[in-house]
């Protein structure tokens, strides 16, 4: 039993085995403060990248705005756990704000009912929908803007609720959540490209109104220090405490893993796989091929908006600017790809050894170009340009773009790639 364990998880136990080595490396070489804020950060990156195989891994959603989902989940862990804003709430603010909030969801309602009501035709019902939201949307845009330059005006933003952290993290990953499900009433139908080309613009949307809202987020002149669910390291001990909050997040992405590979080995997972690998088969089969979609989508975007929130907090800073594609969209794909689509431990796996690679790509490149100079003046008299160490930071795309290229060229599947298995 054990012979036969240890030869179907010897590939499990080589990879992990070597990238706990590097980890230990890593630890010699720059410390344990440094080490520690790359664990944690690697750790919630893992849990975005959780977020992502299930979309893609298990029902083949091809998922483009990551970053969208992150910057709103971000942003609900902000606005429920930051500090109240007292200037704010003793204004006119908040009864400005009432009038526009009440529209809102009113016009929700009214969306909601009317696509419950089935007597209508789908076109009649799709054109009174976008009626009803342009409507809804003029009339909250124009109750809003006196509204936001009062606030701005004499609070700076409206703050935050001053609620724990971790009832923020949980809000986070039901606004990712919520914005899943609008996402995937719409966009679910479509095909894969024009899928990921949906979701590519309501991830620009999210962050261009994050960025603009001045009044609510706070816009380009940041929000902080985050309150930490744990002590920070302000209060103390500042190795203690960012591995506090390590163990915090390494136990969440447990919890997460076991549930998901629970799932997965479940009928529901072998439901979504069935999806996944033939949607007519599965359609003939009497299953709801979008409302499964729908389902697994919103998991997926769940776990994205709660690894967000859990790495802003880290960070202790909100800037909507900060989002960016390459780090919250692009960088997550490659974590997952290189992992092993499909697998859960390979998406851990990929998560944390791509973001060592991506952390560590600029001291590497720096120590490298150390060499070439001292060693380029003794042997070859050869004078290094002065903007050499700039070029450091370049190189972390490089190094990710040359770590693609291998991982496909000898494992095309990932280095954990998903297990078929055979009846």
């Amino acid at each position: 039993m054990s012979g036969s364990f240890l030869q179907k998880y010897s590939r499990d136990f080589v990879f992990f085995g070597g990238l706990l080595a590097i980890i230990v490396g890593i630890f010699l070489s720059q410390g344990s403060a440094y080490t520690s804020r790359m664990l944690v950060e690697a750790a919630c990156y893992a849990i975005i990248a959780l977020g992502l195989t299930i979309q893609w891994g298990y029902a083949g959603l091809f998922n483009i705005g990551i970053m969208g989902f992150i910057a709103a989940g971000s942003f609900m862990s902000v606005f429920v756990s930051f500090p109240v804003n007292d200037k704010f709430w003793n204004g006119p603010g908040p009864s400005m704000l009432v009038q526009p909030i009440l529209i809102l969801l009113i016009g929700i309602a009214l969306i909601v009912g009317l696509r419950k009501i089935k007597q209508i035709p789908q076109g009649l019902r799709t054109f009174l929908t976008i009626i009803i939201f342009a409507v809804t949307y003029l009339l909250v845009v124009a109750g809003i803007e006196p509204a936001a330059k009062v606030i701005e005006t004499d609070a700076g933003f409206i703050g935050g609720l001053g609620l724990p952290v971790f009832i923020g993290w949980i809000a986070a990953g039901i606004v990712a959540g919520l914005i899943a499900w609008f996402v995937g009433k719409i966009c679910l139908g479509l095909r894969t490209d024009y899928l990921a080309i949906a979701t590519l613009g309501i991830a620009q949307i999210i962050k261009t109104f994050l960025k603009n809202a001045d009044w609510l987020t706070n816009g380009t002149l940041t929000v902080s220090p985050l309150p930490w669910p744990v002590p920070k390291p302000s209060d103390g001990n500042f190795t203690e405490a960012r591995t506090i909050y390590f163990a915090m997040t390494a136990v969440v992405v447990i919890i997460i893993y076991m549930l998901l590979e629970r799932a997965y080995h479940a009928p529901w997972g072998r439901m979504m796989r069935a999806i996944r690998d033939n949607e007519e088969a599965a359609s003939s089969m009497g299953k709801n091929v979008n409302r499964r979609r729908l389902e697994i989508f919103i998991l997926g975007s769940i776990l994205m908006g709660l690894g967000g929130s859990m790495l802003i907090t880290f960070t202790g800073l909100f800037d909507p600017s900060g989002f960016i594609d390459l780090n919250h969209t692009f960088l997550i794909w490659v974590m997952v790809i290189l992992g092993g689509t499909g697998n859960n431990r390979g998406a851990i796996l990929g998560a944390i050894l791509v973001y060592i690679i991506w952390v560590m790509s600029e001291p590497m490149a720096l120590w490298l170009f150390d060499l070439v100079r001292v060693y380029g003046l003794e042997w070859f008299n050869w004078q290094a340009p002065g903007d050499l160490d700039s070029r450091a930071l370049q190189m972390r795309v490089f190094v990710i773009g040359l770590t693609i290229i291998l991982v496909l060229r000898f494992a095309p599947n990932g280095m954990l790639p998903e297990r078929i298995r055979q009846d």
